[in-house]
């Protein structure tokens, strides 16, 4: 999908309410002490294995209107991966795959509840003379979250919680970009209702490339002209509980940091919500009610020292939330 400035709501339910990364990427290593903090607003766009279905269609030939997928028990949500042995990312993938089937069966692998299902589809040829299966799938995924940290060597770590599919599984990925943000509004949290940041991709400026995507967030490294070097240094910490800061964004790109208390700590849950966080800055309840969605990543501030990121809200009480430990972000 094409980046031109286009308008997107945060998707990222701290949330991460889609969504919407994989590869070798390359975390700090132990014995760093420093990172370069982060708290800058992000987009993403991410290419993810095999193509979503998110929707069943017929097929309008000369002589019927069907759809294969339909007869062929084909679901939405299911994931395609390959259509006759070839790997499938999108919709142009597939129509490549069926160009050359001559109306016969083609092998159809899919992914079902993390199970690979295999199934035998003809495609039917529309009026204009292509083969299709009966189904429309999303490509690419995108976003907005904030990136929490570089490492000295470029490297960086966003969200702070992975990227989910339509199953509410973690999303296996091909790769991916991102890109600054512009924040250009909000839309403020209430109980029952989790706000979210409004913002544009800004596509000529460019961050760095997405490598992998993990329980503890989003994994890639910054291109060779991004300066984040020019970020402010800052030491690890361990929270404990008392008043910190978030360092986040809610108006065009500059983040800035408003106070919070750390009410509650617990390094050792297992779904890394480590922390609970409560939002007590009077300027940013005044302007988002507390925490947004869109805010996922921005990172927590004590003592002068990175302790974790924000990762949830509390639908109930959007002034408070979860937040992951920066340890738990460094290991993976």
């Amino acid at each position: 999908m094409k980046l031109f400035k286009k308008l997107f709501l945060s998707c990222f339910c701290l949330l991460f309410s889609i969504i919407v990364f994989y590869g070798n990427a390359n975390v700090a290593h132990a014995n760093d002490n420093e990172l370069y903090l982060g708290g800058i607003p992000a987009g993403f766009v991410v290419k993810s294995s095999g193509a979503t279905v998110i929707a069943l269609s017929d097929v309008i030939t000369d002589e019927e209107i069907s759809s294969p997928s339909k007869m062929s028990d084909i679901k939405v949500g299911d994931i395609i991966l390959s259509v006759d042995g070839i790997s499938i990312s999108g919709a142009e993938n597939i129509s490549e795959a069926l160009k050359d089937c001559n109306g016969n069966p083609v092998e159809v692998i899919i992914l079902r509840d993390n199970k690979k299902i295999t199934k035998y589809i003809t495609p039917k040829k529309d009026k204009f003379g292509i083969y299709k299966l009966g189904v429309f799938v999303r490509d690419d995924l995108n976003g907005i979250g904030t990136i929490t940290y570089f490492t000295e060597n470029g490297n960086f770590c966003a969200l702070g919680h992975p990227v989910v599919g339509d199953n509410g599984k973690d999303l296996e990925i091909l790769g991916g970009e991102a890109y600054y943000c512009s924040i250009i509004g909000v839309s403020k949290g209430e109980k029952g209702k989790a706000g979210e940041l409004k913002g544009i991709f800004i596509d000529d400026k460019k961050i760095g490339d997405i490598t992998k995507n993990t329980p503890t967030g989003l994994y890639g490294t910054a291109i060779e002209s991004f300066d984040y070097k020019n970020f402010r240094k800052v030491e690890l910490g361990e929270a404990v509980m008392g008043e910190a800061t978030i360092y986040t964004c809610i108006d065009a790109i500059t983040p800035k940091e408003y106070k919070i208390e750390i009410v509650k700590t617990d390094k050792n849950n297992k779904d890394n919500k480590n922390l609970v966080i409560k939002i007590i800055d009077k300027e940013l309840l005044d302007y988002t009610n507390g925490i947004l969605q869109g805010m996922s990543g921005s990172p927590i501030i004590q003592n002068d020292k990175i302790v974790g990121a924000v990762t949830h809200v509390f639908i109930n009480d959007p002034t408070r939330g979860f937040g992951i430990s920066i340890d738990k972000m460094l290991k993976n």
